[in-house]
């Protein structure tokens, strides 16, 4: 069994492809079910947040298994698998371990060292394990990558790159309205976890009075209740919206909210002498209707035009410190992983040695019927123990070797040696060294062969 990652994020796709490719929380443990569901997956979990779709996933073929996945992103966008290939990038095998653990440190999020990023991982896992689609290696994966991540934020400083999107976003909106946000009316759309996020961080920045709304009015009430905010209807949005200078838009809807007419109308209402309306779009598939950031006195904030300005941001010490840590951590778990691998033949060595042992007391019994019980089972005992004497140090040696690069040479040679036959959970993979790389084309023949990115 091998692990294949295939995605899409910010660094290689606009919002609208996101948008395509994004899984609401209702579709999720469906579309988990359709990826173990293909012949060469046989563990998936599903990320999909404001700034990436990717599957972690198990598969017994690099080039099956790649199909697979990319048949059923395909599908989840309503696009041919064609139409999204320049905007996937595939991690394989020792490569994806790397991206798994820089996602969750945060290395590979917009803003450097965000935090948020662990708790969408253990969500996309909590709903994995809830769907029985994460198995041994995805549940090995994913409690050490949480735990990587954890890691590199309590031995850095990692955190002071970026605290969240959130964050980075609030710092444009600044630098939109005269580079202060205290006394700035702000409202959040949305009582998620991003929209909770912006309640927090407006309220930490002393932006006010606050409003939230949301379709689900109880939580917009509970939510607002936790910061001395005010919960309005969603019927009261134009309203709303003509009293504000600032909106953090992040809900789970799969239509805008924040639509053109809407905007136009609360514009209206509003004394355009306040300076801009901004609307932050954090939210995937997007909030804000396309066509409203053409709206005079309306700036629009989305992901798109925070990546192209985040995108370049300075690398820092405790960035590269964090690197150091993923790396030491990657080997660590692709030398269990190793380690693992080798166990099916270990197990099957033992179990030639123990057939053998049985069919010798079998033959003795049959050949010494004067023998008592007692003295059967000394003779049987004395022959396990002699069998196990000299299978232990070979086998605790393989054991070591196997978790050294290379190690699964080891492996190989025991199967050769001993004519073991052991199930191969990989029959048609014969890609040992992939890195990672771009998709040219979902369905080419040809794997990764070095490092894209």
């Amino acid at each position: 069994m091998k692990l294949l990652v295939v995605g899409a994020s910010y660094r290689t796709a606009p919002v609208a492809t996101l948008e395509q490719l994004a899984v609401p929380p209702a579709d999720l443990t469906r579309t988990l079910d359709r990826l173990v569901a293909q012949p060469y997956v046989a563990e998936a979990v599903l990320v999909s947040t404001c700034n990436r779709v990717e599957v972690y996933a198990a598969v017994t073929g690099f080039h099956g298994g790649l199909g697979d996945i990319c048949a059923v992103l395909a599908e989840q966008a309503g696009a041919p698998p064609a139409a999204l290939a320049a905007h996937l990038y595939v991690h394989y095998d020792a490569a994806a371990v790397d991206h798994v653990f820089r996602v969750a440190t945060g290395l590979d999020s917009m803003v450097v060292g965000e935090a948020q990023i662990l708790g969408q991982l253990r969500d996309a896992y909590h709903s994995a394990s809830g769907a029985d689609s994460a198995g041994r290696l995805l549940h090995e994966l994913m409690q050490q990558a949480l735990r990587v991540g954890k890691r590199a934020h309590a031995e850095t400083n990692i955190d002071r790159a970026g605290q969240s999107v959130v964050t980075a976003a609030l710092d444009l909106a600044a630098g939109l309205l005269d580079g202060d946000l205290t006394g700035r009316p702000a409202m959040v759309v949305g009582a998620g976890a991003m929209g909770s996020l912006g309640v927090a961080t407006l309220s930490r920045l002393g932006a006010g009075p606050l409003t939230v709304t949301n379709r689900g009015a109880e939580r917009a009430v509970r939510l607002a209740e936790s910061y001395g905010a005010t919960a309005v209807p969603m019927t009261g949005l134009v309203e709303a919206l003509s009293t504000v200078d600032i909106v953090v838009a992040a809900t789970a809807a799969t239509e805008p909210v924040l639509t053109r007419d809407v905007v136009t109308r609360a514009l209206a209402r509003r004394d355009a002498a306040r300076g801009p309306l901004v609307l932050l779009d954090l939210a995937v598939p997007r909030d804000v209707e396309e066509g409203v950031a053409a709206l005079p006195g309306v700036e629009v904030i989305d992901i798109d035009r925070m990546a192209g300005i985040l995108a370049d941001g300075p690398a820092t010490a405790d960035a590269a410190e964090v690197a150091r840590i993923v790396a030491g951590e990657v080997e660590a778990f692709l030398s269990w992983l190793r380690g693992a691998d080798v166990a099916p033949t270990v197990a099957a060595l033992r179990g030639r040695a123990d057939d053998v042992v049985t069919a010798e007391l079998r033959r003795l019994a049959q050949r010494r019927p004067d023998l008592t019980d007692d003295q059967r089972a000394e003779v049987a005992r004395t022959v396990h123990r002699v069998v196990q004497r000299l299978l232990h140090q070979p086998t605790v040696r393989v054991r070591q070797l196997a978790a050294e690069p290379g190690g699964d040479q080891y492996a190989a040679l025991l199967r050769e040696l001993f004519d073991l036959q052991v199930p191969q959970t990989s029959p048609v993979d014969t890609v040992p060294d992939v890195v990672e790389a771009e998709i040219v084309m979902p369905a080419d023949t040809t794997p990764p062969t070095g490092g894209a990115r």
